[in-house]
């Protein structure tokens, strides 16, 4: 595998001259202190990071994987000594609180060092990313105690954490969890049942493991009502707020998985533990869901780390490799060969690569921005905007970037030809360890009900205005240089508006309808978003462009973009059109 090499340049320009990012913290009291000059330095250090400490690492670990014996855990070899190296520079609390000693940065700035850390290695990325999400939830809803208590412990890296919500007989529909959490005397709840598929349940990082854990009090009404969130450390705390007698909670067994051998994958058997009420009593999932919501950006970033590793790999390869002879043009006749990089088929592969990764990250700051204004924002109506942008774009983040990275990761396999299918090159890895992004924290089946459903149906189209209104803000404004393309992106939201309207129309006569077009709706809306996404860099790349070839790239892959994968939506609008019709003719014998 080619070393991994952060690309510096291209989120500095996310940052500064696509987003401006530094007018936003400019206005926010919270963020006063940080600039571009502070967030060039936070990408300088968490590269070095990314590129020295962890990353050359990843495939060792890949082929070690996590051993478990008498319910421990042993992460590999490097894992420990690199976690602890993180947490000593304060990297596992980079959103976190600064009254609990984190560095409270910004998400747009935060979701550069996250992708960095999942291209390094998703598996040792899930350690840390799953503690911030567990940090957030603590601040949002848990009493002053037990904040006081637990989150210096996990700013600092001292303490992980967890979200422990699958149960056997329950993945999405949480409404039937069947663990237990009865009141005690002392205020505390005795927590019995049993997880499966967490995520950092055991391991050996750090001294202690806090568990974020949804079950039902005895009172509990029926569904997803009656879920409450319980806080329930490996180790109760003592006196002094040091790991002290062991908890009744204990792995059970790790999961042989298809990737992220790296990652500890846990059944969890709580038997009576010990654990504290977060937030009210049955409103445990609106709780849970602060840090799921969190969590499934951060799911999209892993898509993309995995598929810029992948395009960086597939570059180099396509660049060195002799094979074939291109064009008359473009033949090197002092060589017994030309690189792959003249013949036409590879570069298709290359430039959706790229169109796709770099999409990707434009969508993820974008999201990023918008969290941050939703976050610090003092203007009431800005802070509504951004929240609803949010609510929209978080199923999207997280399912497109991951479809999308997937098929990037399997592209660049391909340009290997044989050599992507072996263990050599590392191209097999990544297509393994990017497969289960889109899985969990919701399907990406899920994501598109969410988004079909709940926001777009359930809000009769209002939450798409603010994003419509973004896009409408750039087309009134072109560039003679790309009319072409400007005028590709106003024929796709035009499409995008029919077919919601045509959408909205069939709900009340077909119950099944949401369900048959979710998905290809999602794309839909991925794929649009990336075009405008690709035209507003585009859009401030051109002044900058003379004498910089990256940035001239960026115009070229605009086009690129707009002439290969945009027009994807006509097979998906074709989907959407067709509704639930041909998915139910079948009855369900003819299965």
């Amino acid at each position: 595998m080619a070393d991994y090499r952060v690309p510096r340049d291209d989120m500095q320009f996310l940052l500064q001259d696509v987003f401006q990012v530094d007018k936003d913290w400019a206005r926010f009291p919270a963020l006063a202190e940080v600039d571009l000059d502070m967030a060039s330095a936070i990408i300088d250090e968490a590269a070095k990071l990314a590129e020295t400490l962890i990353a050359p690492h990843a495939r060792a670990a890949d082929e070690e994987g996590v051993h478990f014996q008498d319910g421990e855990v042993k992460t590999p070899a490097s894992y420990r000594e690199n976690f602890q190296q993180l947490a000593a520079g304060g990297w596992v609390g980079v959103t976190a609180n600064p009254d609990f000693g984190g560095m409270g940065l910004p998400k747009a700035l935060s979701a550069q060092y996250e992708e960095m850390l999942c291209a390094a290695d998703i598996s040792f990325s899930l350690y840390p990313g799953l503690t911030s999400g567990a940090i957030i939830t603590i601040d949002a809803y848990a009493s002053d105690e037990l904040k006081q208590l637990y989150l210096p412990r996990m700013t600092s890296g001292e303490w992980t954490g967890t979200m422990c919500l699958t149960e056997p007989h329950a993945g999405t529909d949480l409404g039937i969890i069947r663990t237990k959490a009865e009141p005690q005397p002392d205020g505390t709840y005795s927590v019995t049942g049993t997880k499966i598929f967490i995520t950092g349940g055991e391991h050996d990082l750090t001294d202690n493991i806090v568990h974020l854990v949804l079950a039902k009090l005895p009172d509990a009404p029926p569904g997803s009502k009656g879920i409450s969130l319980l806080l329930v450390p490996k180790f109760l705390p003592d006196n002094q707020g040091q790991p002290g007698e062991r908890n009744t909670v204990k792995c059970g067994s790790v999961e042989h998985k298809m990737g992220i051998h790296g990652s500890a994958t846990c059944v969890m058997n709580f038997d009576g533990a010990k654990g504290w009420l977060i937030g009210e009593p049955h409103q445990g999932l609106k709780a849970m869901f602060t840090m799921m919501n969190y969590e499934r950006l951060g799911v999209g970033i892993q898509g993309l780390g995995a598929a810029a590793r992948s395009y960086q790999n597939a570059l180099e390869y396509a660049q060195e490799r002799l094979q074939g002879r291109g064009a008359l043009a473009g033949r090197n006749m002092d060589k017994e060969a030309d690189p792959l990089l003249v013949h036409g088929d590879v570069r298709r592969m290359l430039l959706t690569m790229k169109a796709l990764v770099e999409g990707g990250r434009a969508f993820s700051t974008y999201v990023g921005q918008q969290l941050d204004i939703a976050k610090y924002s003092e203007d009431s109506e800005e802070k509504s905007r951004a929240e609803a942008l949010v609510a929209l774009l978080t199923p999207v983040a997280k399912a497109f970037i991951t479809d999308t990275g997937f098929e990037a990761t399997v592209i660049g396999q391909q340009v290997f030809g044989g050599h992507g299918y072996v263990r050599e090159w590392g191209q097999e890895q990544l297509v393994r360890d990017c497969r289960i992004a889109q899985i969990y924290e919701g399907t990406n089946g899920i994501q598109a009900l969410d988004l079909l459903g709940r926001k777009v149906a359930g809000s009769r189209g209002e939450l798409l205005k603010p994003l419509m209104a973004d896009i409408a803000a750039l087309l009134a404004e072109p560039m003679p240089e790309l009319a072409t393309e400007y005028a590709q992106l106003d024929k796709a939201v035009q499409r995008t508006k029919q077919l919601t309207e045509h959408v909205l129309k069939q709900v009340a006569g077909d119950e099944n309808v949401i369900n048959s077009v979710a998905v290809e709706y999602l794309h839909l809306l991925g794929y649009v978003t990336y075009g405008y996404l690709w035209l507003r860099m585009a859009k401030a790349a051109q002044p900058l462009a003379s004498g910089r070839p990256q940035l001239a790239s960026k115009i070229k892959t605009a086009k690129f973009y707009m002439a290969r994968l945009l027009p994807r939506i006509e097979g998906l609008a074709a989907a959407i059109e067709d509704g639930s019709q041909s998915l139910y003719l079948h009855e369900l014998g003819d299965f």
